[in-house]
């Protein structure tokens, strides 16, 4: 440790960059004193012993063999700035200090120009020469433009055939490229970088030109971008907010709290056996890096049960990798479906950790290190190069480190080829620092979940208090955790969702729309100073009313968030005029100083006045008011009393509709919006629609020939089983149009017997002595469409049948009446699914929770029956 301490203080000292090392220390270090929570690391830097010691970073670089090299090293020519996470929150802290600290006219943000990109160049030029959207859309959506393989017009022009063509037999194509290269690249607006802030030696008047930002009269904003900043010689420090590092601080918060424990992320044992269950289950909402469908299956496919497969994961998955299927060699090789190969028997040390993939740009640095003798600084120059995919510079140090190689004795062949790999690795080689700082916040966020599910929920929930889909999503992974999501009660909500008890979450007023901060600040000090409010009139008396209007009060009723004041939400709505008048009037009173006659306190108040005599809303009303002011359903859902059509027929849901896919997907979903449209090349009618189910919202397409049968079926507030696919072109899309083909009422399916009720029974579990008589009643009191089954799923282990008599042509005599033999299952040999001949019953939560009451809940299920 110290030879690694003093190497490094000499190259910092000899780069003279000891100066902006203690700058970034003494910015965590002020974050830290002011309780706002800093990241454990970002980027490169994570592997500097001194940024360690220096609170920079949390992470220990010998402890997971990271490379000061990779960071800062006599070889390089531009040197590298340190970025630093801070609560997203508190970002603004962070910069406030600084200014503070050292000279608001030294202190600056930096301006980012945004560029015309070919897609947006194309479509620009496009709409000005008045081609039609039709095919302005199609056309762009040919040029790609993805974070892992995009091109320029010109490279478009002449690699994509469909466009090449267009541009061979339409003059105004050809015209399109040709004028859209000219205005590629230029800047199209500006604006203020995400993160950078550059600090000057004095005024930065002195050193750069200037302006001021328009939101903060005496905040500057540099009028060179970052690449102008570092030519002039200028530092600058990403100050960035991640949400993540505020969702782990109010978890911490809150579990203090609520059990005394004060929690040390920086102490966490990273092998806990019960976190890697919660990533090999798929429950990744919320953890950090991991959300993605495609994460979640990387990390369940490859059995994630240690630290590295966090950290290679995070490497693994990014466009480079993910378009050469480095993952899938990664995931085979860890299971042992193809065995593990190393180029050379040097590197196996080095590949090990990796399963002989190489996965970091650190590997390829001790490959230079140790074939061809290079030192780490120079190894890092051959990583910068194949990282920048120059050629020339590329086949230059690879030159190098072929001859080095050979002249050490290696074969010529082999160290070829590993030239090869390390070139082609220069597509998708990630930066280990940064992927292991980065699972080191994925891995706190997992802890969190596996052991304070509640608070970390609540305060995901929180963090996405303005996100709908967000919120919709987090709400469910919660309630499959086993959590209850409670509705907002003016009676125990905060601003954010909260802990109220085991295993419940209290939604929070901050999420409903039309009511503001300080509107809630009243109601909770009222609350505090006074008590729970108990009536509609109580409610309005005590809040202030400059604060919280009529609107606001509506809201709340309509969120639900008043029901604990007696009466249902259509009675408060229809008593508000009334109770906001007389609050009104009893804070005036209040005001003007008025007293009782014969002095002493203010009458408490009476006996509840009777509310309206009013029907209830409908359930449609009251979930379309519900939505109205929280932006999605939460004491209800229209789709609820099909969730077992939802789950057995659908093969998508609006969360993972936007991922392209070459076969047909079904989604069960509510419309919600149906935008009928002339396409203006054919005049045909087509219509957009807008989706809804349990995980959020999503948008679809039908086209003009489908339309024209399906207007009459898909219609507003509609469930409907959907059926489509996607278009080739929408390949590379992140979020690829899914075109619906086909549409069926959810009542249709339900009215043909579509969903059945399934008993299931083995010679282990048999059914008891008395189930045939209490199941054929619960049956009885609950007639509907859906078929009753029976499945034995062990052989020939069917009471009463003799030795091979197929159950499949026998009447079984024991379970319930009228129920004769069906097909076999399938699921084990001899098995077999029995249908009752006469029962059928309403396949609802009602009957379910009944018989699984009754025989127990395994044994009692949903299926599909078509």
């Amino acid at each position: 440790m110290e030879e690694r301490l003093a190497y490094e203080l000499g190259v910092i000292s000899h780069t003279g960059y000891a100066g902006y090392f203690l700058i970034v220390s003494d910015i965590t270090t002020a974050a830290r004193a002011r309780g706002i929570p800093v990241g454990p690391g970002r980027g490169s830097a994570a592997g500097s012993l001194v940024a360690y010691a220096l609170g920079i970073t949390d992470i220990d670089p010998l402890k997971f063999d990271l490379l000061f090299e990779r960071f800062l090293n006599p070889e390089r020519v531009t040197m590298p700035d340190i970025d630093l996470d801070f609560c997203f929150e508190r970002r603004g802290e962070v910069i406030e200090y600084m200014r503070s600290r050292y000279g608001r006219e030294s202190v600056g943000q930096i301006i980012t120009f945004g560029t015309m990109k070919a897609r947006a160049a194309f479509r620009d030029v496009a709409r000005t020469l008045r081609l039609e959207m039709g095919d302005v859309d199609r056309l762009s959506k040919l040029i790609p433009s993805g974070p892992g393989y995009a091109l320029t017009l010109a490279e478009a022009a002449e690699k994509v055939p469909d466009l090449r063509a267009a541009a061979g037999q339409d003059e105004r194509v050809r015209k399109i490229l040709e004028l859209g290269t000219r205005i590629e690249g230029l800047a199209r607006h500006a604006s203020v970088h995400a993160a950078g802030v550059v600090i000057a030696p004095g005024p930065l008047t002195d050193y750069v030109p200037v302006c001021l930002a328009p939101q903060e009269a005496d905040a500057i904003i540099t009028q060179f971008d970052m690449v102008g900043l570092e030519q002039v010689g200028m530092l600058k420090i990403d100050i960035l907010g991640l949400k993540t590092l505020t969702v782990i601080h109010d978890t911490m918060a809150m579990v203090r709290a609520r059990h005394g424990v004060t929690l040390d992320m920086e102490t966490l044992d990273l092998a806990d056996p019960e976190v890697y269950r919660l990533l090999r289950a798929g429950r990744t909402a919320g953890v950090f890096q991991f959300e993605s469908p495609l994460a979640t299956d990387c990390l369940r496919n490859m059995q994630c049960d240690r630290f590295d497969d966090l950290v290679a994961a995070n490497a693994l998955l990014r466009p480079g990798p993910l378009d050469t299927g480095m993952h899938l060699v990664f995931i085979n090789r860890k299971l042992g479906r193809e065995p593990v190969r190393y180029p050379h028997p040097a590197l196996e040390e080095i590949l090990k950790p990796t399963y002989g993939v190489i996965t970091y740009q650190e590997q390829v640095m001790r490959i230079a290190n140790v074939l061809g003798g290079f030192s780490l600084a120079e190894a890092d120059v051959l990583r910068k190069a194949v990282g920048k995919k120059d050629k020339e510079l590329i086949q230059q140090e690879l030159g190098r480190f072929v001859t080095r190689a050979v002249e050490r004795g290696h074969p010529l062949r082999v160290i070829e080829d590993i030239a090869a790999q390390i070139e082609t690795f220069g597509r998708y080689g990630f930066n280990k620092s940064h992927a292991v700082a980065y699972s080191v916040l994925s891995y706190r966020t997992a802890w969190l979940k596996t052991r304070y599910a509640p608070e970390f929920m609540s305060a995901l929930l929180s963090s996405e208090i303005g996100n709908s889909d967000k919120v919709v999503q987090y709400i469910n992974e919660a309630r499959e955790l086993g959590l209850e999501v409670l509705p907002p009660d003016v009676n125990e909500s905060g601003f954010k969702f909260t802990v109220v008890g085991e295993g419940r979450i209290r939604f929070g007023l901050g999420a409903i729309k039309n009511v503001g901060g300080s509107a809630i600040e009243s109601i909770i000090a009222g609350r505090e100073a006074g008590g729970p409010y108990r009536t509609l009139v109580d409610l309005c008396e005590r809040i202030d009313l400059r604060l919280c209007n009529k609107r606001v009060i509506e809201a709340l009723i309509d969120s639900g968030a008043c029901d604990s004041l007696g009466g249902h939400r259509a009675q408060l709505v229809a008593a508000l005029d009334h109770a906001f008048a007389e609050a009104q009037a009893r804070q005036a009173e209040r005001d003007s100083g008025q007293h009782p006659l014969f002095g002493g306190e203010t009458p408490a108040p009476g006996p509840r006045a009777p509310l309206p005599d009013v029907l209830p809303w409908s359930e449609h009303d009251r979930l379309a008011r519900e939505k109205a002011v929280l932006g999605f359903f939460i004491s209800g859902h229209p789709l609820a009393k099909y969730r077992a059509e939802v789950e057995l027929f659908g093969t998508r849901t609006t969360a993972t509709l936007g991922r392209w896919s070459d076969q047909r997907v079904r989604v069960a979903v509510v419309v919600t919006v149906v935008k009928r449209q002339i396409s203006k090349k054919s005049g045909a009618e087509y219509a957009r629609l807008v989706l809804e189910d349990f995980h959020g919202t999503a948008e679809a397409l039908v086209f003009p020939e489908a339309w024209a049968k399906l207007n009459e079926v898909i219609l507003p507030d509609r469930a409907l089983l959907l059926t489509g696919s996607y278009s080739a072109r929408d390949r590379d899309e992140e979020q690829a149009p899914f075109i619906v083909e086909t549409a069926q009422s959810l009542d249709d399916l339900r009215a043909k017997g579509a969903i059945g009720v399934a008993l299931v029974w083995s010679r282990a579990a048999p059914p008891p002595p008395d189930a045939a008589r209490a199941v054929a009643a619960l049956c009885a009191a609950h007639p509907g469409p859906a078929p009753v089954l029976v499945e034995w799923v062990e052989g020939d282990a069917y009471p009463g049948l003799a030795p091979g008599v197929s159950a499949t042509t026998t009447t079984h005599p024991g379970l319930a009446p009228g129920v004769s033999a069906a097909a076999p299952t399938g699921r084990e040999p001899g098995g077999a699914r029995l249908r009752s001949r006469s029962l059928r019953v309403e396949a609802g939560d009602d009957l379910l929770a009944a018989l699984r009451g009754l025989l127990g809940p395994d044994h009692v299920h949903l299926v599909r029956t078509t």
